[in-house]
């Protein structure tokens, strides 16, 4: 018996070994062929280095700017409300005839990269459908599944995972808040640096439990949908010749201007919000699209790029995200050119860290949060202590300055460009702002995301339009 014992001891510990090994070559193998690939698109650039992204370690010797005073060493940001030929917008007219597409233009060519004509169309799949509860909330679960038409490519397939949960027995239709979402892996993400600070990308409050946001959005009478990232785009610079991106090019590297991983996230949630359109239990009117981190960074891209989203909870996005690019805090442009995340924009973009900089990019944040406009965006942040890399008040920053725009539309922009106190809540304009006192999260900011939300769902209930 103890010879058995034994040897069955043995032979687990050589598969669980032989797993470990497994995936460190994986991720040796992804590491390596991302690096090729970020390295092909430094020689399409004509370039040969670039500068190192400051450090997420508060004690590394490049650590990342936290001194407000060392943070804004720019003149100027670019004008949203100036045209290109240097005269200034009056009319919503112009903003919408001209302006506005100035400006995808630029975010296209330089940051996000371009959707390309041909993507191929997506047929959902229900596969499966229960009745469930969640916490004291009776629920219809919907499995889909959005098949990817790869009859062009057959050797790459794509199958959007996303999973609707909507109120049982509810006669109305509902809003859905959609999220961005699964759970990360321990350890730093293959082939990414080692700069980014360490941290623990999931939407749960920190602190005494309570009621998930799950179950804070029930409460309202409304639903909610997981749409997962992955299943539309590997997050690492060795998926890019897989995945839609991959899909649609056929197996083969991007094209300087071509999309990345943010805009290919962005494009499933419109192809989810496709569906949303078709489902007899929900109101297309009536969508939120929330993300936190590197999420919260694709959910104000889907929120500029596709108008039908009625609104956008933007958690903890940094830079890439609702962070001005020109401020020196927390991440930089250099960490997001790096091989660990260049993969989340056009190949254009890694030139702005070498021989360019942040200065140079021909537009910044506020201008992608300009986008959004007229419709409303929740901007959230955590506190200094435990979110410093994303820049709070270069995230508040880029809400102000995008003020003007929602102004000229009609609406309500901040209402102030001094940065408020910690938990002090800005949700009277139709552009919001709080930092919380959580770390890298967005769960003690779902509260009052909820009630920034029922001004606008209620209003466009489809029961009072009748």
């Amino acid at each position: 018996m103890k010879r058995l014992i034994s040897t069955v001891t043995g032979c687990l510990l050589m598969f669980t070994f032989s797993i470990g090994q497994f995936a460190r070559q994986n991720q040796d193998s992804i590491r390596q062929l991302t690096q090729q690939d970020h390295k092909k698109m430094m020689e399409l650039l004509g370039i040969t280095s670039i500068r190192p992204g400051p450090s997420g370690t508060p004690t590394a010797p490049n650590a990342a700017n936290s001194d407000e005073s060392k943070a804004t060493r720019y003149t100027s940001l670019p004008d949203p409300l100036i045209l290109n030929n240097g005269k200034r917008v009056t009319t919503a007219k112009t903003w919408w005839k001209k302006r506005r597409p100035e400006i995808s233009e630029l975010f296209d060519r330089e940051l996000y990269g371009r959707v390309p004509v041909n993507v191929p169309k997506v047929k959902w799949e229900l596969v499966s459908q229960r009745k469930d509860s969640v916490g004291k909330f009776p629920v219809i679960i919907k499995k889909l599944a959005g098949r990817v038409n790869n009859s062009a490519y057959p050797s790459i397939s794509v199958n959007i995972d996303l999973t609707l949960t909507t109120p049982l027995n509810n006669k109305e239709l509902v809003p859905v808040v959609m999220e961005f979402g699964f759970a990360m892996p321990s350890g730093p993400r293959p082939g990414a640096t080692t700069n980014r600070p360490p941290v623990a990308a999931t939407n749960r409050p920190l602190g005494p439990t309570g009621p998930t946001w799950q179950q804070q959005v029930l409460a309202e009478g409304w639903g909610y949908a997981i749409l997962v990232p992955g299943s539309i785009q590997a997050d690492n610079g060795a998926g890019l010749r897989s995945g839609i991106i991959g899909l649609v090019n056929k197996g083969e590297p991007r094209k300087l201007d071509d999309w990345g991983t943010l805009r290919a996230w962005a494009w499933g949630a419109s192809r989810a919000l496709d569906y949303f359109e078709t489902d007899k239990a929900v109101d297309p009117k009536r969508i939120g699209i929330e993300g936190m981190s590197r999420y919260g960074k694709a959910a104000i891209v889907t929120m500029a790029y596709d108008q039908r989203f009625a609104i956008g909870f933007i958690a903890s996005s940094g830079a890439g995200g609702a962070k001005l690019y020109r401020r020196i805090f927390g991440e930089q442009v250099e960490n997001l050119a790096g091989s660990g995340e260049y993969h989340w924009f056009a190949g254009n973009f890694i030139k702005y860290a070498g021989p360019l900089t942040q200065n140079d990019l021909p537009v910044d944040a506020h201008e992608l949060v300009a986008m959004c406009a007229p419709r409303p965006v929740f901007i959230s942040s955590g506190s200094p202590n435990g979110d410093s890399w994303v820049d709070g008040k270069g995230m508040f920053l880029a809400g102000a300055y995008a003020s003007p725009v929602y102004e000229l539309l009609g609406r309500k922009g901040m209402g102030t460009t001094e940065f408020p106190p910690i938990e002090t809540s800005l949700i009277d304009g139709d552009v919001a702002f709080r930092q919380h006192t959580g770390g890298h999260t967005a769960g003690p900011n779902w509260p009052i995301f909820i009630q920034f939300a029922k001004r606008y769902f209620d209003a466009t209930d489809s029961r009072k339009m009748k």
